[in-house]
């Protein structure tokens, strides 16, 4: 497994990024791979299934989330990496901003969430790497957290370990796209780890609901 942890000492210059491009890859893939059995229900929707385990970044857990999304591939990552479209749907997001583009698949985005469970949880702020890519027939769009520039007054940092989403259509339906998801996001700020789990499986069964209502309504 890669080890991405970089340290206390506040990391202020970019990285190289087609070195963590590749790094991210890697290790999404590797999570892609991981068997059924390792994996535990946390929460099912109509929209999605969330799993969960144990996380070899952090104490907390690696969530993975799937579900069929009715829109072809490249419509569906457009509204899910940095871009335009995301702010538009994704509730939990409050601001999105690019800080460096490398290339057209390739940035650094700072952003802010929402507070969630009646404010329990405070906004966040987090700093990313992200990277989108092909994978088989469809595409992979990964990010993991930087430790670069001050934190927001009001905001609490939070730190993104490796995370990303595949979507690739399906074999009998190209028309639609099953979207599967590695998420493992540590918070930080002295919260309730029950708080944490409980908020980690509800936004990702939120997130496809929000995406798919998106997709419904948003034209090119």
């Amino acid at each position: 497994m890669v080890n991405f942890y970089t340290g206390e000492k506040r990391m202020e210059i970019l990285p190289d990024a087609a070195s963590l491009a590749t790094k991210l890859k890697n290790t999404l893939i590797q999570y892609h791979s991981i068997e059924d059995g390792e994996w535990r229900i946390a929460k099912k929707t109509k929209d999605a299934t969330v799993w969960r385990k144990p996380s070899e970044e952090f104490s907390g857990y690696l969530y993975k989330a799937q579900g069929v999304v009715e829109d072809i591939t490249n419509r569906v990552v457009d509204h899910i990496r940095p871009g335009p479209y995301r702010l538009d749907w994704d509730s939990l997001m409050t601001t999105m901003d690019i800080v460096e583009k490398f290339e057209e698949n390739c940035c650094v985005m700072r952003y802010t969430t929402a507070g969630q469970l009646w404010n329990i949880i405070s906004p966040r702020e987090f700093v990313d790497f992200s990277y989108t890519t092909p994978y088989e027939e469809g595409l992979l769009t990964c990010g993991i957290s930087l430790d670069y520039g001050e934190v927001r007054p009001n905001f609490v940092r939070g730190f993104n370990h490796p995370c990303g989403w595949f979507c690739v259509p399906l074999k009998d339906r190209p028309d639609q796209s099953l979207l599967t998801g590695f998420i493992q996001t540590e918070l930080r700020g002295m919260l309730p780890q029950s708080a944490v789990d409980t908020a980690m499986a509800s936004t990702l069964a939120n997130f496809y609901s929000d995406l798919r209502k998106a997709l419904k309504t948003i034209n090119y």
